[in-house]
Parts: structure tokens; C-alpha cells; sequence
């Protein structure tokens, strides 16, 4: 029997389970796939929005902005990075600075912190030289700013799990009751619990997990969204997350800065009926590329890594869908949670935590500890740095991914973690190992064969991402099976 049961482990689902642990409530998670963060949290552009796009009065209006507010104070209790490299959407023609000026009237009205105005060519170049020849002027957003989306999920799965919430993963829900005494009986591929209360933040599957218990149907269709990674060697080509002004050919792509040096090139638009349909495409990818190509007219396309496609939990009002379902007591939605999701979810999180401790009358916790500390990142020691966790933990000087600098130490760790890595992809998104220029050519192996230790496993049975994944088929030699 727990207090609440929340479904989906993203990002909105993991921040809302870490918000709970504020208070006395016994919560679980399930998620459905092999590992937290699989699904729309890990594949999108990583931007903390400034706020200026939504239509004020939205909730997305509403919560962009407060969640934008909330990052640095992420940054310093989670240990995530963050960087306000600022915001720049790109007009390429004069005639249409009355459309800046109603992106800058909006962001006004929406409450956008910080700079906010529109730069002539002139500054704009001076900013970013790389930029077009038909740039013409931009709008400026100060508090536009880069993250990492899948290590703030972990890091909220992590501190929620250091705070006493449960995880369980390989979970798919299959079916929710409402029992006699109104608690909520959920149904699941790891078994069946109880709770008083239920969050719903399922992502894609949010209008299926609704339906279960609402006569007020959802419905959500999502919209692919295909990128290009370029190698950091081209990190400092821009500094700005680069926009382009909304015109009748579209929104256009991004030139999009991470926060760990690649450059991003995306995303597309597309919406599809499939929710699993996560494949990148020629049509799509060429698209991507021309219509970056007005911001940056020389893409080194030699550069690119990979590409990626994210699918994006497109609902049917244009806005979040949020709060307790009308004829559902004390479940509660978080539906269609699109863009700007990544820069909302911080106060989706916390809006929704409040929802749930008002309506079960739950009571503070004194002992909630908001610190989590990132693993060490043998990458950005210093010398000395380096010599000390090798001296304390000598599989600091163990390389096993050469792309990213990523120690045998890290992996291990990022496995033995609250919530920890289960699979290949669960490693390489908490410690970057395989994200790469030669894209796990070179440490799968190795890798591999520490998942198979930590987790007590035949390497037969590791796989890349759940499922049927499973990376190796049998042993060439049977006597001792040393070699897979």
C-alpha cells in the first residue's frame, strides 16, 4: 500500500517522485522500459527555454517560465549542469521584425526573466559570426539556457531514491481500478499495488493511462522529430542556441549547443501514428540539413557523429493537460507535456507534488536531503585531480572510453547508483561512454563485461537498451567460456 504511485520514469515523472519525498508519503515509480529516462526525456534538444513562445495565459506560459526560474537552484542541489548561453531567434527578413515584435511582447507579458530584445545584424554578427548572410536581426533572450535532459533525470531518480521512493522498471502498466474504498489498484508487468493517489506522467502513452480511469479522453499523437550530432570539434561555432523565426515555410531547425560540447542540428516535425516510431529518415534528415543550413551556410557535415529522432507527446488542446481528472478523484494528469516540457517539468513536478499534498493531507519530511553529487567526471579533473581518485580508486586509471575519457571507476559507479544503470544505453547516458566520436565502436566490449560483473550476469544476457536487445549470441569457445 503506498500513498502514490507514479507512472512513467521521465523526467516530469521522476522530478515529481523526488518532490514527494519532501514530505512523509510512501511512493513508488514504475516504468515500463528497462531504464528511467527512455523515452521523450532522453531524446530531445536539451533547451531550458526563456519563455517567450508560449501564448500567454497557457499553462505552458505559466510553467515555462516558473521552471526556468528553477535551474540554478537544480544546478546547485543536483549537481546537473547547466548553462545560460542565451537564446537567439533569427529573422531573415527585415519585413518580418513585426513578428520579432510580438515574440518580445509575449515573452513580456509571460513574465520572462532577464534580457529580452531584439538586436539589429550588426550585433548579431558580432555575436555569432558563423551566422548566415541573410540573417537580418534577432530577438535575444537572456535566460535561454542548455542542459543535460537525461543526468536531471537521474539526478531526480537518484535523490528521490536516496529520500526513500521506490523504483521499478520492466513495469508496463496494464490496468488501473478504482476499489471499493476509492484507493487506486494498479496493474503492472512487476506485479499489482495499491495507493491512495496516481500520477500520471506516461509521456506518449499519458492518453493511454488516462483512458483507463476517465471518461474525459486524451489523446496524444507524436510528432518525430529527427537530428544531427556534430563532433565537439565544432563546439564553439555558435554560442547562442540558435532559432529560427516561425515563417510560412515553417519553424525551421536549431543550431542548439549541448552542455557537453556537441553541437545538435534539428529537430524536424513530423507527426505519426506509431508511438514506438523512433527511426530517423533520409526525407527527414535532408530537411533538417537544408533548412539549418539558413543559420549556419557551411555545415561541416564531415563532422557529424549520429543522428537521433525524439518523439514528442503532442496532445490535441495545444497545451499541457494537467492536474486531477475531473471524474477520477485523486488521480492526476500530466499529459501532452511537449515543448517546452524539459524547461517546465521542474514546476510541473512541483505544482503537481502540491496537487497530491493538499488533496492526501500529507506532511513535510524533515529529514529530505535535496543534495545529490554527479559522479566524478574523470574528464574534467584537473592533474592533480585525477592523480588523487586514482590513488583513492584505482579504476580511475582504467580508460574505457577513449572518445569521452570515461574511467572503469565511472561505469561501476554509475551501475551501483540508486536507480542505477541496467543496460549499455543506461550507461552511456549517465557517464557519456559510447556518446563519443566513434559512437561505442571501441568500448562496447569492455563495457559489456562490467555489466555483467556488477550485476552478477552472463555477458549473454546484457543488452543495449531491455528487451531483446542482447548484444552477443553465444561463447566461440565453450571450455571456460572466456571469450563471447
Amino acid at each position: 500500500m503506498y500513498d502514490v504511485i507514479i507512472i512513467g520514469g521521465g523526467v516530469v515523472g521522476c522530478g515529481t517522485a523526488r518532490e514527494l519525498m519532501r514530505r512523509k508519503a510512501k511512493v513508488l515509480l514504475l516504468e515500463k522500459t528497462n531504464d528511467i529516462c527512455n523515452g521523450q526525456s532522453k531524446a530531445n534538444t536539451a533547451i531550458i527555454h526563456g519563455g517567450y513562445d508560449a501564448k500567454p495565459g497557457t499553462l505552458k506560459a505559466k510553467f515555462n517560465v516558473l521552471g526556468n526560474a528553477m535551474f540554478d537552484q537544480l544546478h546547485e542541489e543536483l549537481d546537473v549542469p547547466v548553462q545560460w548561453n542565451t537564446s537567439l531567434v533569427v529573422s531573415f527578413d527585415l519585413g518580418d521584425h513585426e513578428a520579432l515584435e510580438k515574440l518580445l511582447d509575449q515573452g513580456i507579458q509571460n513574465g520572462v526573466r532577464g534580457e529580452l530584445r531584439i538586436i539589429d545584424e550588426q550585433e548579431l554578427r558580432r555575436r555569432e559570426p558563423n551566422v548566415g548572410r541573410e540573417a537580418k536581426e534577432a530577438l535575444l533572450v537572456g535566460a535561454g539556457g542548455i542542459v543535460c535532459p537525461y543526468e536531471l533525470t537521474e539526478a531526480f531518480a537518484e535523490n528521490a531514491a536516496m529520500n526513500g521512493a521506490e523504483f521499478l522498471r520492466n513495469a508496463e502498466v496494464t490496468r488501473i481500478n478504482r476499489l471499493d474504498d476509492g484507493r487506486w489498484q494498479v496493474v503492472s508487468a512487476a506485479g499489482t499495488f495499491e495507493a491512495r493517489a496516481v500520477v500520471n506522467a506516461a509521456g506518449t502513452y499519458a492518453d493511454v493511462i488516462n483512458n483507463m480511469v476517465s471518461a474525459r479522453k486524451v489523446h496524444i499523437r507524436p510528432r518525430r522529430g529527427e537530428y544531427y550530432i556534430l563532433d565537439k570539434k565544432y563546439k564553439n561555432a555558435f554560442h547562442a542556441t540558435m532559432f529560427q523565426l516561425p515563417s510560412k515555410m515553417g519553424k525551421g531547425t536549431l543550431i542548439a549547443p549541448t552542455v557537453d560540447g556537441t553541437v545538435l542540428i534539428g529537430p524536424t516535425a513530423e507527426d505519426i501514428d506509431d508511438k514506438e516510431d523512433k527511426r530517423t529518415t533520409a526525407a527527414g534528415l535532408e530537411k533538417a540539413l537544408r533548412q539549418a543550413g539558413r543559420t549556419w551556410e557551411h555545415i561541416p557535415t564531415r563532422g557529424f557523429i549520429t543522428t537521433f529522432s525524439g518523439l514528442r507527446a503532442t496532445g490535441d488542446t495545444g497545451d499541457f493537460i494537467l492536474g486531477e481528472a475531473e471524474d477520477a478523484p485523486l488521480f492526476f494528469n500530466c499529459c501532452a507535456i511537449e515543448s517546452p516540457g524539459l524547461s517546465s517539468a521542474p514546476a510541473i513536478a512541483k505544482w503537481t507534488a502540491e496537487q497530491v499534498t493538499e488533496r492526501l493531507g500529507l506532511e513535510e519530511n524533515p529529514n529530505f536531503d535535496p543534495i545529490r553529487k554527479a559522479i566524478p567526471k574523470f574528464r574534467e579533473m584537473t592533474n592533480e585531480e585525477r592523480q588523487a581518485a586514482i590513488a583513492a580508486d584505482p579504476d580511475f586509471g582504467k580508460i574505457v572510453c577513449r572518445c569521452e575519457t570515461v574511467t572503469e571507476a565511472e561505469i561501476r559507479e554509475a551501475i551501483r547508483r540508486p536507480v542505477g544503470a541496467r543496460d549499455v544505453d543506461g550507461v552511456k547516458r549517465r557517464t557519456r561512454a559510447g556518446m563519443g566520436r566513434c559512437q561505442a565502436g571501441f568500448c562496447t566490449p569492455r563495457t559489456v563485461e562490467i555489466l555483467a560483473e556488477e550485476l552478477g550476469i552472463s555477458p549473454l544476457e546484457v543488452t543495449k537498451f531491455g528487451g531483446d536487445s542482447k548484444l552477443l549470441q553465444g561463447y566461440l569457445f565453450e571450455e571456460g567460456k572466456h571469450h563471447a
